[in-house]
């Protein structure tokens, strides 16, 4: 039935997409995000992700909220952005109205009851009852300046189960100056069929009026509900990061940006090379997680695991779609592990630029399968010290651990003593700290000292054990720094999870030295803080 009608051409149609990640994706259970956080990740949406239209509040929520709307609204003005940023508001005596207005809005997205259950449970109210009251909301919005957009609230159950309520409400209301009628799925029954019909039958009824589709994703179909509404004749969608909402959250921005333009063709004016970012910014200021294997922006996604794929590449991209990495200011990556064949290897060997004989990468092939097996995750990072494991190879052993004791003791410091040596020079410190691995790096930052070096500031740290370890298993800490040439991230494997966390330490200061060891042998000039390592 999809294919069976389009409303328009879809080479010459643009789709609008709005983001409501700062306020219905705030309705995810433990986010809140801060001013100054709402700020930035508004300014990242509109200026660098280009969405269409921003929904960035709740009206009358908390003064917090009213400062963080005011600060964007302020910015947005200045940019032009001002009558793109929209907040949420009620029927509620215009309370919304000023909360709106003394924080410098200019759009209103009136709430409005999309079903008759609602209407009668809620607000114990009569379809004409309801909208005389939305009529008198908009009049007064319009008399002070406001553009309006009307929420048709539980509209998916309200066209299921009474239909002309909905119709009778949309009438009502048609010549009221409502810029777009928002049709949200709010509890993510919908299935893509429906979906088509019921906007279909909308836009069919009423042609002369504007459409938007808001969706929920509760049985996963938020994304597949979006491009029938579109398909259907939508004229604009909406979306959050990384899926951000209430319950099982709304449809992905990427998601969606990225299937209109190659499932359908239709036009969108996201920056795709700015949703990693992005989606980054989310994942850090909500504290949500998303998978590894996300689409678009996940970890994981331009990642090749199986050595015939990597092989496939190789001889002619034979794996390759118009997903590709660089589309979205990424890197394709090859993983090593159990499941990697040559061509795996290969591919990470010529991203570092390093030559090994075919005879060696046998070596160091079957030594990345060992550690797979042992579901020790292995990075592109850790293929030197592989390597040098392997072939016995002093380029990456400029530092060595060669002692180290730490010992903590309940509501005491932690303590850790270490013998280190760096390039032909053995160097003792001692070092106290709020846990084993502070007082280790505080050790550390001693010997460095002494050569001029400040350790790089540590970005990340995430520990980490296979599924169903037992007590004695190996712990994997990987840890991310911020070093001079962008992020470092390291890992280092112990059943301790202390020297664990050691050995990812000093894999980063091996990495450093080299680093400033090759820029010397180069001509070049390394960084300071890394060329005071070599000498």
């Amino acid at each position: 039935m999809l294919d069976e009608i389009d409303h328009m051409t879809q080479s010459s149609r643009y789709v609008s997409i709005l983001d409501t990640t700062l306020r219905d994706g705030e309705q995810t259970q433990s986010v809140c995000f801060s001013p100054d956080e709402k700020v930035n990740l508004a300014k990242a949406l509109l200026e660098q992700v280009r969405v269409d239209r921003l929904e960035v509040a709740s009206a009358r929520v908390s003064s917090g909220e009213a400062d963080a709307v005011a600060q964007i609204i302020a910015w947005a003005e200045e940019r032009g952005f001002a009558d793109r940023v929209e907040v949420l508001g009620f029927v509620d005596k215009g309370e919304s109205l000023d909360w709106i207005l003394g924080a410098g809005g200019r759009v209103l997205n009136l709430l409005a009851k999309g079903s008759e259950k609602h209407c009668r449970g809620q607000l114990g109210k009569t379809l004409d009852q309801h909208a005389a009251d939305v009529r008198a909301t908009l009049s007064a919005a319009r008399a002070r300046g406001l553009t309006v957009n009307l929420y048709l609230e539980d509209w998916s159950n309200g066209y299921r189960d009474n239909p002309d309520y909905v119709f009778g409400l949309v009438e009502r209301l048609a010549d009221s100056g409502i810029g777009h009628f928002m049709l949200p799925d709010t509890l993510g029954i919908m299935t893509p069929e429906g979906v088509f019909a019921a906007v279909s039958d909308m836009i069919g009824r009423f042609p002369d009026l504007q459409f938007d589709f808001h969706p929920h994703n509760d049985y996963g179909l938020a994304t597949a509900n979006v491009l029938a509404a579109v398909r259907a004749g939508a004229a604009t969608v909406h979306c959050t990061v990384n899926c951000l909402g209430e319950r099982a959250g709304n449809a992905s921005l990427a998601e969606v940006a990225v299937n209109l333009r190659d499932q359908l063709g239709y036009q969108v004016g996201i920056d795709e090379t700015h949703l990693a970012r992005v989606s980054e910014l989310v994942e850090y200021f909500s504290g949500k997680r998303i998978a590894d294997n996300a689409p678009i922006v996940g970890a994981d996604v331009f990642t090749q695991t199986a050595g015939i794929h990597a092989d496939g590449d190789k001889k002619g991209s034979l794996y390759h779609t118009r997903l590709s990495p660089e589309r979205f200011a990424r890197r394709r990556k090859y993983a090593l592990g159990k499941l990697a064949g040559k061509a795996s290897l290969a591919k990470n060997l010529e991203r570092l630029d390093i030559d090994l004989s075919e005879a060696n990468q046998r070596k160091v092939l079957k030594r990345i399968v060992e550690l797979g097996d042992s579901k020790k995750t292995i990075t592109i990072e850790d293929l030197p010290f592989i390597i040098a494991e392997v072939l016995e190879s002093k380029d990456y052993d400029h530092a060595e651990l060669l002692a180290c004791s730490v010992a903590s003791t309940l509501d005491l410091e932690s303590t850790a003593s270490i013998k280190l040596r760096l390039n032909d020079e053995t160097h003792t410190a001692v070092g106290s700290g709020n846990g084993g691995f502070d007082a280790f790096m505080s050790a550390l930052a001693k010997v460095v000292k002494r050569r001029g070096l400040t350790l790089p500031p540590l970005l990340d740290y995430e520990v980490r054990i296979p599924k169903g370890g037992r007590t004695d298993a190996l712990t994997e800490c990987s840890i991310t720094w911020e070093a001079e040439e962008g992020e470092l991230r390291t890992r280092g494997v112990h059943s301790n999870q202390v020297f664990a966390a050691i050995g990812a330490t000093m894999r980063m200061l091996n990495i450093l030295m080299h680093r400033a060891i090759a820029e010397q042998r180069a001509g070049g000039t390394a960084p300071p803080a890394e060329r005071a390592l070599v000498t």
